[in-house]
């Protein structure tokens, strides 16, 4: 079973990402905010990471570049903005802008980690 972690302030959005992407037959982790993120993605083994882009604190670009100079930078990254403007010139590999339908989600998700079990 693939393993999935989303990052989001939103407790409502990690909400509706983890009960979607179970559906789908993912294991999905959360984190409430980018430091506990990394710390998770720093200890665990995910086949890809979900993370909104405006969090207090940290953001979601210095979480994807936390994961591009990791050991696993190879590690597929979906960006989540409210504000589409902060997601260009990042270093995700795909992109949603909010509010997105589910299934644009779950489409992007199967890409990435079945782009991801290729490697």
């Amino acid at each position: 079973m693939q393993k999935v972690l989303v990052i989001d302030d939103e407790q409502m959005i990690r909400q509706l990402l983890q009960q979607a992407l179970s559906r789908c037959n993912l294991e999905v982790e959360t984190a409430p905010d980018a430091e506990g993120g990394m710390a998770k993605f720093d200890t665990g083994m995910y086949d890809l990471v979900i993370t909104d882009v405006r969090m207090p604190g940290v953001d979601g670009h210095r979480v994807v570049h936390h994961i591009r100079r990791s050991r696993r930078e190879q590690t597929p990254v979906i960006g989540l903005s409210g504000t589409p403007w902060l997601l260009q010139n990042g270093d995700f590999d795909d992109v949603l802008h909010k509010p997105f339908a589910i299934s644009s989600l779950i489409e992007k998700v199967r890409h990435l980690t079945d782009a991801a079990g290729d490697n």
